[in-house]
């Protein structure tokens, strides 16, 4: 079994109760590791949202030509802004937009698109070409470069499963379902004894190192309170959770978690209205919570999804499409609209034609938040111009 394949097995608590193991020292003893206390959080919308009944170009006819069954009225969307306006469950990112918090980048994709949900998803988790297989994501090889030594909680995924875009050769990350069940032990057992098996050391070293990111992120616990509501659903408690890690002065450079159902093949209007809401709420709330804590100007947000959905309607939903918004939410962004309207009169396919490469919207999160220079992990776009 090697390192890389051991991580995967291990990285992840189960029913409350991590699965990891033993080393990584220096993390605790370090200062802040993030250049100006700086943060990225990643909200990843899985299965594929709908971006343009998510962020509207109602002042196009063509959209409710394409979409007779499904666009959302003039009358009912909110915050117009240059021929574009967000969907009425999403309240609260038009008041963010409102405040110069949140920018929109439009029409975001990659070339020669993959309409599988899994290799889409892990093309943008590994930033890789379409038509290349990377092992370690593109955070995950950040992190090996960035952190000197193993620090188990460098970066922190808040979900029940491991996601590829943390992975790394080295383990600089911990998956957590419910940081209120990560137990420490009380004492390490087998501290310092090595064996001839390396295989064996490595367990025991990543067994110490989970022991540790533990005791960091019960200390940052009991120093931070949930100071608003939240909704008491699964990404309302996620981000309740990285909130009070990164008031506790955690120090993890980034943040990651997850909601799905967003294949809305059929019954969209009733499912997407339903999780846009979901997502609303869990953000606004986020988003009050870190400005209140004067912790907004150092943390960047970061929503987007694997892919978006075909332009015409399927008399019931929406198919697999391509190019779609993401958005940023914090971090001294411009609260600006990057990017042109979607064009839906020069379609590939029945698809919006990517305009920018997700990988400069990476890029710029690594130069501008993270002063790291993103080439070193292969990314070769230019960083997104006009975010920060």
């Amino acid at each position: 079994m090697n390192r890389r394949n051991f991580l995967t097995l291990t990285g992840t608590f189960t029913g409350g109760a991590l699965i990891l193991p033993d080393f990584l020292h220096a993390f605790g003893s370090q200062k802040n590791l993030i250049v100006g206390d700086q943060c990225v959080v990643f909200v990843q919308l899985g299965g594929g949202n709908d971006g343009l009944n998510t962020f509207i170009p109602f002042d196009n006819p063509l959209y409710y030509d394409l979409r007779p069954k499904i666009a959302l009225s003039k009358e009912d969307v909110i915050g117009k802004n240059q021929g574009m306006a967000f969907h009425p469950a999403l309240k609260g990112f038009a008041k963010m937009q409102q405040n110069g918090d949140l920018s929109v980048i439009q029409n975001v994709g990659y070339p020669e698109p993959n309409r599988s949900h899994f290799r889409s998803q892990e093309i943008w988790q590994t930033a890789s070409d379409s038509n290349t297989y990377i092992n370690e994501g593109w955070l995950g090889r950040y992190l090996d470069l960035q952190c000197k030594d193993h620090q188990p909680t460098a970066g922190i995924n808040l979900d029940h499963v491991d996601n590829l875009a943390l992975k790394g050769v080295e383990p600089n990350s911990i998956t957590v379902k419910n940081p209120n069940f990560f137990k420490t032990k009380s004492q390490k057992e087998d501290q310092g004894l090595l064996s001839t098996n390396p295989q064996l050391d490595f367990v025991r070293k990543i067994a110490n190192s989970v022991t540790e990111g533990s005791d960091e992120i019960q200390k940052a616990l009991s120093k931070s309170t949930t100071e608003i509501s939240y909704p008491k659903t699964g990404l309302g408690t996620n981000l309740a959770w990285i909130a009070r890690l990164i008031k506790g002065n955690l120090n993890s450079k980034v943040y990651y978690t997850c909601l799905n159902g967003f294949d809305t093949h059929d019954n969209q209007l009733t499912i997407h209205k339903n999780k846009l809401a979901d997502v609303d709420d869990a953000l606004f709330s986020f988003y009050t919570d870190l400005k209140k804590a004067a912790l907004l100007q150092n943390v960047t947000i970061v929503i987007f999804s694997e892919f978006g959905r075909r332009v015409k309607d399927n008399g019931k939903g929406t198919d697999h499409g391509t190019a779609a918004p993401m958005f940023v939410i914090g971090g001294n962004n411009k609260g600006k609209i990057i990017g042109n309207n979607p064009n839906l009169s020069d379609l590939d396919q029945g698809d919006l034609k990517y305009a920018t490469d997700f990988r400069s919207v990476y890029a710029s999160l690594l130069q501008n938040k993270l002063d790291f220079d993103y080439t070193t992990i292969g990314i070769k776009n230019k960083a997104l111009q006009g975010l920060f």
